[in-house]
């Protein structure tokens, strides 16, 4: 049995991935942006470990969400679920970012940074990090015009770009970057090609599984299958550059020493 936390877990690929561990028998604590957001899942939360909230656009609240996980008690995974998609325009979150790179990138960061340390981290990134790019002077979009899908996937190239480096930086703890395909969620519309099954069922996989296929770190996976990411995401100097620059945004240092 395992103790997983899983960021977004209201709706969509989360509370799937939610509902997967614990009738697996596992110890999972969700995560609401509101409390009206939590009650809405009550029945299953009941069952779970736990339920933390916040809103991962504020770094205040994510530093709240972290602090109430630790006070659970250690995890031994943590899946980073929660993202947003097409934002309309920038917006702009309490610290000044904008709320794209704030959400899904800015926020795992720091609860990687934040919560105690586990034995696994999962982090769902996109086929659409292909369409991202390695210049990272404006990541967050104080000077360029707004594009809210070429914003998506950055966002997504550093996510899984984060996941390669901590398994390079972390050798003990199995790191892992998962593209669950365009499904049919509440993100990914109806009308979504992918299988909804194999969207949540390979990040349940990475993080609780014994079987030795999972039991590995700095992967690139699509339907339990390890595939070729962007060249940037395996790139050590992009990887080093891009965790500089996420350190610089938030104030925090994610490879300082520290348990």
């Amino acid at each position: 049995m395992s103790r997983i936390f899983i960021t977004g877990s209201t709706d969509g690929l989360g509370l799937a991935a939610a509902r997967t561990l614990m009738k697996e028998g596992h110890e999972v604590v969700l995560h609401a942006r509101s409390r009206e957001r939590a009650s809405a899942i009550s029945e299953i939360s009941a069952a779970a470990l736990g339920i933390v909230i916040g809103d991962l656009a504020s770094a205040t609240e994510t530093r709240s969400i972290a602090e109430q996980v630790n006070a659970i008690g250690r995890m031994d995974a943590v899946i980073h679920n929660a993202g947003i998609y097409l934002e309309r325009s920038r917006g702009e979150t309490p610290e000044g970012h904008a709320k794209t790179l704030a959400v899904n990138v800015l926020a795992p960061y720091l609860l990687t940074a934040w919560i105690t340390r586990p034995d696994r981290l999962v982090y769902l990134t996109s086929g659409m990090h292909r369409s991202g790019g390695s210049a990272l002077d404006d990541i967050d979009w104080k000077k360029r015009p707004w594009n809210a899908s070429q914003a998506y996937s950055e966002s997504k190239l550093y996510i899984a770009t984060l996941a390669a480096a901590i398994a390079r930086h972390w050798p003990d703890v199995l790191s892992n970057a998962v593209d669950p395909g365009w499904v049919p969620t509440k993100m990914g519309g109806a009308g979504a090609p992918d299988d909804l099954e194999m969207g949540h069922l390979t990040q349940t996989w990475l993080a609780a599984s014994d079987a030795g296929a999972a039991k590995v770190g700095g992967g690139y996976w699509y339907h339990r299958q390890r595939r070729e990411a962007a060249a940037e995401v395996t790139d050590p100097g992009f990887q080093d550059a891009l965790v500089g620059r996420l350190g610089e945004l938030t104030g925090v240092r994610l490879f300082a020493e520290r348990r």
